[in-house]
């Protein structure tokens, strides 16, 4: 069972408006409107969660959530643009154009009968809707930096398990017992580790020794809620630091378990590096405001798995072209038992894959660049200069051929090059002299 909320100690702190940085200039006034709205009706309103954490820090929230004392059907009473969503979690959306307030009645730790609460047999919580105290409400967060309160009335924060303290020192800590609360939701280890990468905090001590031991309970979470979790850590902007965190607390197996296992097998280290590269020019992308396809970020993070199978494939005896087929679907069934990858984005995925060898063919040229991922592949053949320059020529050939300045190449049969991937050797045909 749960900690019951009168377990956890809560102190209430108040931080007044000239302690603390925030200020409503930085707040969407959408959700002024929401908090103004709720106070004035009688209730109490603060903004809550990661819109308080993000602005103590001096970032710039996306999604600012509000929590209250009232019930998701008196929010509706307030609000003509409301909406209630959620079963586990009894939710209303107060809806204004492309912008969702997103509004949470105070919750309880512990049922009295009188609520909504169940639980999996092993601790997991399936569904919970008793409805308490702010009290009540902080202890039931998950990491101190989430339990802080925007209070409205007087613009102070209000602090009620030392959340304050811990963004000040930059340190994630869950409340409560850790393991009870990862047990509660799995989930909660990748939130660590993507908070920390997102906030460059530390993750203290205690919340994060059970992560190891715990991680194959991620088995547990529904394979379509970790593909979103997924975007959130690597769609952030802090992908490259996420992936690492990861690695350095043993969620990495659990979550990506063949790409895991090609990356320990590959003494050289090329796979990870171009990995993390790949990475690395995803933050950049997210960081200049420019679109990142999760395709591509998936091609990135499965390469290790796809470029084992091929080889596993190969060494077997079957024909080179076959065998990449074969790989990208063995990978991508496989870690669909993990993440459901939509199909919209797994087959990009492999085409982007399967492309790689047609690169050091030559031929074709013109189909080839006609394709519909000739370009994502391209961007991914030149990520693979990270892990060999043996790809130096064909990346040069193909910066050419965009702007008309080669001729295909012929004669050539598949090997397997240095970072595992599907390659062609090749008889070179001089140019004429009209390429220029």
């Amino acid at each position: 069972m749960p900690t019951p909320a009168e377990a956890i100690p809560t102190s209430l702190r108040t931080i007044p408006r000239d302690q603390h940085s925030i200020s409503r200039k930085d707040i969407s006034p959408n959700a002024l409107r929401v908090l103004y709205r709720l106070r004035d009706a009688g209730f109490q309103a603060y903004l809550v969660g990661g819109a308080v954490r993000d602005l103590l820090v001096g970032g710039h929230p996306k999604d600012f959530d509000v929590a209250t004392d009232a019930t998701p059907e008196q929010v509706k009473q307030q609000f003509r643009n409301c909406r209630l969503i959620g079963r586990r979690f009894r939710l209303a959306h107060v809806v204004f154009g492309r912008e969702i307030i997103e509004v949470a009645t105070f919750r309880a730790n512990s049922d009295d009968g009188s609520g909504d609460r169940e639980l999996h047999e092993g601790g997991r919580l399936l569904r919970d809707n008793v409805f308490g105290t702010i009290e009540d409400d902080a202890v039931r967060r998950d990491f101190t930096a989430n339990a802080l309160y925007y209070a409205i009335e007087d613009f102070s924060v209000r602090d009620y398990v030392g959340g304050y303290d811990d963004v000040q020192a930059r340190v994630l800590k869950l409340i409560g017992d850790p393991e009870e609360r990862y047990r509660e939701d799995p989930v909660r280890m990748l939130r660590a580790i993507r908070l920390a990468a997102k906030l460059d905090f530390s993750i203290d001590a205690a919340t994060a020794a059970p992560i190891p031991l715990l991680a194959p309970l991620l088995a547990q979470a529904a394979p379509a809620r970790l593909f979103e979790e997924c975007l959130k850590l690597f769609l952030s902007g802090h992908a490259a630091a996420g992936f690492e965190g990861l690695e350095r607390h043993g969620l990495l197996p659990a979550l990506f378990p063949e790409s895991a296992a090609a990356l320990a097998a590959n003494r050289s280290g090329a796979l990870r590096r171009m990995l993390l590269q790949g990475l690395r020019a995803t933050d950049q992308r997210v960081a200049n405001d420019e679109p990142v396809s999760p395709a591509f970020l998936f091609a990135v993070l499965l390469w290790p798995a796809y470029c084992r199978a091929l080889i596993a494939l190969q060494s077997q005896g079957v024909h080179a072209a076959e065998a990449q087929r074969r790989a990208a679907d063995r990978v991508t069934l496989h870690q669909a038992s993990t993440i459901a990858l939509p199909r919209r984005f797994s087959l990009p995925m492999q085409e982007i894959w399967l492309l790689q060898s047609r690169f050091s063919q030559r031929k074709r040229v013109p189909r080839l660049l006609s394709h519909p991922q000739f370009r994502a592949a391209y961007d991914f053949l030149v990520l693979r200069l990270s892990a060999s320059e043996e790809h130096g020529e064909d990346v040069a050939f193909w910066r050419d051929a965009q702007v008309g300045a080669v001729e295909p190449i012929a004669e050539d049969e598949f090997a397997v090059d240095g970072d595992g991937a599907p390659r062609k050797r090749r008889r070179r045909r001089r140019r004429s002299p009209s390429a220029g």
